[in-house]
């Protein structure tokens, strides 16, 4: 069989070795295993706050590896108790197998697993002193937790099979997850879903979101489903703020609603924050500043800080609609897992990392903001270390373009050699700025305005 090589290959300018990297991955793994962006980095070694090319060239993270490093990455006290959680410390023993934690302990149980269940319970606990997080159903990804909590909660009372979710949300790609995640107009849809809207439009723009919501629209939605299917709905599914759906943050009262609906109808209220727990919209869990308690948290990402774990935390009762093995795998809970949720805890709990993201948060929003003056940002959306700006059309050149006029720029940074690492666009237009919650303000304020001269440097070049 021939050999099929891509016709549009990425490739850059004085990237020799990283060009190679491209070329034998593009050619070798289908591109629908990661999603398009344009700048396509290759990453050889990452600290703290940046990335290194092969080349040696730096790019300040504004990522976080898709809102993960939220400690940045590799912290080295964050490894050091990583390993001695799982009983690594002793690396150097001559002898070919070391007595340490296992990698995996499939239908067993660890002292590890153990404190972490205890230790992210009492945190959740302290944090919001509400009665509702008793249990842990760990996961491997984000996806995975929201899986098991949907099961649970259809599970939870005979014949209340349907979920009402809000649109244009992303909670993952397969079974459940992915027929609440967009809308019913993108796909066949699975007959027990039914969606309502998301405040978008009254939350276009950052100044918007601090005006009242009119709730009208969606009470009156959330009772026509009610009338329509009764005693059939299960739950109602959200996340505090669209990520993937373009970086929209609602007002407290649109939660608050959801939540009145389902304590007064007796549905439950799962909370998707894969993306936005440990500080990453501010407080530890964003459901927080919302004043709301959902009955399920879905917890992921920011939770291991680089290693995959994910978790539902909730209601007892719920968890117990489901019985031996029928929310188990084979990672779920595994001890690397375990190690890195206690050293992430660790981190949160005697390290002033939600004091530094919310100094951040305030030199973020003050230097996005500016960016409106230049012809190529429209509109900013955001909190804590989690930001969105939208792209504007420029002439002709719509706006979708210019997001990755504007992620190139940033890659190939400026004629000192700074860069900027950022993701492909989300909703097409709009450009996620997420950087560690621990990145120093004055390299953040350098690369701010490094993004700022990037902008300007389009607006220019397209009159």
């Amino acid at each position: 069989m021939a050999e099929t090589i891509p016709t549009d290959l990425i490739q850059h300018d004085g990237e020799h070795q990283s060009n190679e990297v491209r070329k034998r991955v593009q050619r070798e793994e289908p591109n629908a295993l990661r999603t398009f962006t344009p700048s396509l980095a290759v990453i050889s070694r990452s600290a703290g706050s940046y990335h290194w090319t092969p080349e040696g060239r730096k790019l300040a993270d504004f990522s976080s590896g898709v809102l993960v490093a939220n400690l940045g990455h590799n912290p080295t006290a964050w490894w050091r108790a990583v390993l001695k959680y799982l009983q690594l410390e002793n690396l150097d023993s001559p002898n070919p197998f070391i007595e340490a934690a296992p990698l995996t302990a499939y239908n067993a149980i660890t002292e590890v697993e153990a404190e972490a269940t205890s230790r992210l319970l009492a945190n959740l606990q302290g944090e919001t002193g509400g009665s509702r997080m008793q249990q842990v159903m760990w996961a491997a990804s984000g996806s995975e937790a929201i899986q098991k909590s949907l099961w649970a909660a259809m599970r939870f009372k005979p014949g209340r099979d349907m979920l009402i979710a809000t649109r244009h949300g992303f909670h993952g790609k397969k079974g459940l997850a992915g027929a609440i995640t967009g809308s019913e107009d993108d796909k066949e849809r699975d007959d027990r879903v039914r969606f309502i809207s998301f405040p978008m439009q009254e939350c276009q723009d950052l100044v918007d979101r601090r005006e009242p919501l009119d709730l009208g629209l969606y009470q009156a939605e959330l009772d026509q489903l009610l009338s329509q299917h009764g005693d059939r709905l299960a739950a109602v599914v959200t996340e505090p703020y669209l990520g993937g759906g373009g970086s929209y943050h609602p007002q407290a009262e649109y939660m608050q609603l959801l939540e009145k609906f389902c304590r007064d109808n007796g549905l439950l209220f799962i909370l998707d924050e894969i993306q936005s727990n440990f500080g990453r919209t501010g407080p530890m869990y964003a459901f927080t500043h919302y004043g709301v308690e959902p009955d399920i948290v879905c917890l992921g990402k920011g939770l291991g800080n680089g290693v995959p774990v994910s978790a539902a935390v909730g209601r007892a009762d719920v968890f117990g609609s489901l019985g031996f093995g029928e929310g188990s795998d084979t990672w779920s809970a595994n001890p690397v897992s375990s190690a890195a949720v206690l050293a992430t805890l660790d981190a949160f709990e005697n390290q002033p990392v939600l004091e530094q993201g919310l100094a951040l948060s305030a030199l973020i929003e003050e230097k996005l903001v500016e960016l409106k003056q230049t012809r190529v940002i429209a509109r900013v959306r955001g909190e804590g270390c989690v930001w969105g700006i939208e792209c504007a059309d420029l002439g002709e050149l719509p706006a979708g373009d210019v997001a990755d006029l504007v992620i190139e720029g940033c890659y190939r940074g400026d004629h000192e050699g700074r860069g900027i690492h950022l993701l492909g666009s989300l909703a097409g237009k709009v450009i996620r700025i997420s950087p560690p919650l621990t990145m120093p303000l004055d390299e953040a304020a350098e690369y701010l305005d490094l993004l700022h001269q990037i902008c300007d440097q389009l607006g220019e070049a397209r009159g």
